[in-house]
């Protein structure tokens, strides 16, 4: 159908519970009730469905779903002909090679002719024949932290967040091959309906994720220090500078990046600043 999109997302895990929260905060409302595998939104022309991570590459491919979100590592490794149409800034981790604690590893290339244990041979593959080193790849799926102890593999390539698995296994991480993060995919045979409602949502997502990256930062100073605090304080355009009741002093409204924001806070506070509040935006449209 031209008039509708039908997203597909993960059917469960932390990957789902992201993906839904940011649909939701742009404004679109569904009934995402337990065991369902598909659901319309009430407010916005579109449809969920809920499939397994390993999937959303090969159904935005052929048509079935019109956008996923997805991990990146998982869209390159399905080497799917799909476009990449927008970064989240969720669900990162980074795919990386472990080998056993008690290994002295020196550098890639101690990996040449061992065998890695991994569930993404491709990008191991492009890695390592980017530092040429052949190595054995031994895919299997699920468990890929145990291959060493038992002897299955000298070494694993597997996703990591906090590294905890690997330690818990014996391991220790030695190189990162890969970055990822909560991508966009969609199709590319949208429709122009389809791939204006694709413009519509994606307008709806960059708003929501500018707004988290800023704050609104309200202050009260003396009318001598304004010139001295907007420079820490650029905002969308320039500050807003409103007189207080108080003679000689004004109150100061302006937006401050999240990265900016501890680094800034002590400069604008000796300068003068007083009463700072600092408030999370909801939207913010540039």
């Amino acid at each position: 159908m031209d008039n509708i999109l039908r997203i597909a997302i993960q059917k469960s895990g932390r990957l789902s519970e992201d993906s839904l929260k940011l649909i939701k905060e742009c404004g679109i409302r569904f009934d995402n009730g337990a065991g369902k595998l598909k659901t319309s939104a009430t407010n916005f022309p579109a449809e969920i469905l809920f499939l397994r991570d390993d999937d959303i590459p090969g159904y935005v491919e052929d048509g079935v779903a019109h956008l996923g979100i997805v991990g990146e590592n998982v869209s390159v490794e399905s080497d799917r002909d799909v476009n990449t149409v927008h970064k989240l800034g969720f669900s990162k981790c980074r795919l990386s090679i472990g080998v056993l604690r008690e290994h002295d590893y020196a550098g890639v290339q101690d990996l040449e002719g061992k065998s890695i244990a991994t569930s993404y041979p491709k990008l191991l593959g492009k890695y390592l024949a980017e530092n040429n080193v052949t190595a054995q790849i031994h895919e299997i799926s699920g468990s890929v932290e145990i291959a060493p102890s038992i002897g299955l593999a000298d070494a694993v390539c597997d996703i990591v967040s906090s590294g905890s698995t690997l330690l818990s296994n014996g391991l220790k991480e030695v190189e990162t091959i890969f970055k990822s993060e909560a991508v966009m995919i969609a199709s590319k045979h949208l429709t122009a309906g389809q791939q204006d409602l694709l413009d519509q949502l994606l307008f709806r997502i960059k708003s929501v994720q500018v707004a988290k990256n800023n704050k609104y930062i309200l202050l009260n100073c003396p009318m001598s220090a304004v010139d001295e605090i907007t420079k820490y304080l650029p905002g969308m355009k320039a500050p807003t500078v409103m007189p207080l009741a108080t003679e000689g002093w004004c109150s100061i409204h302006s937006v401050i990046n999240e990265n900016d924001f501890w680094e800034n806070i002590e400069k604008i506070r000796q300068a003068g600043a007083e009463g700072i509040l600092v408030i999370p935006i909801e939207k913010m449209i540039l």
